[in-house]
């Protein structure tokens, strides 16, 4: 009977420890960054291919836009993009900057001047409960 307790109790144990594991994977750690962090962490993910925030980094909704085809691409299909291109470090001299920032929205300007071309990434982003997320990339290339 001694045994049937303990191997009950180790079970339930085990069990309740396997939930606290995945609780702790759905932490964002992006949620009490500002703007600055957030934009930061996206020239990381586009610039170095630095993937370890992309999936806290965008809204649901998410939209990207280049404008030069007038390609659009839904979140999926962007994350799909940053995990294809992880690792992979862009040949380019960053700049960014906050242009503006009202209540619970922000626009960022993001420059990467490659030796024949620059792009420029304007990043729209809103602040929620799980705090600054990009909702829209318009890239363009002046």
């Amino acid at each position: 009977m001694y045994k049937l307790i303990a191997i009950i109790t180790a079970s339930l144990f085990t069990f309740a420890s396997g939930f606290n594991v995945s609780a702790r994977e759905t932490v964002n750690p992006l949620k009490d960054v500002n703007t600055k962090t957030i934009t930061l962490t996206y020239v990381e993910a586009i610039t170095r291919g630095n993937t370890d925030f992309h999936k806290q980094l965008f809204t649901a909704d998410f939209e990207y836009l280049n404008s030069a085809s007038n390609q659009v691409s839904n979140r999926t299909a962007y994350l799909g993009f940053l995990k294809a291109n992880k690792g992979i470090q862009y040949n380019c001299k960053t700049d960014y900057e906050i242009l503006d920032q009202a209540g619970k929205t922000s626009v960022a300007k993001v420059s990467m001047q490659f030796e024949n071309f620059t792009r420029v990434d304007y990043v729209t982003m809103l602040q929620s409960t799980n705090g600054w997320k990009i909702s829209k990339v318009v890239t363009t290339y002046p």
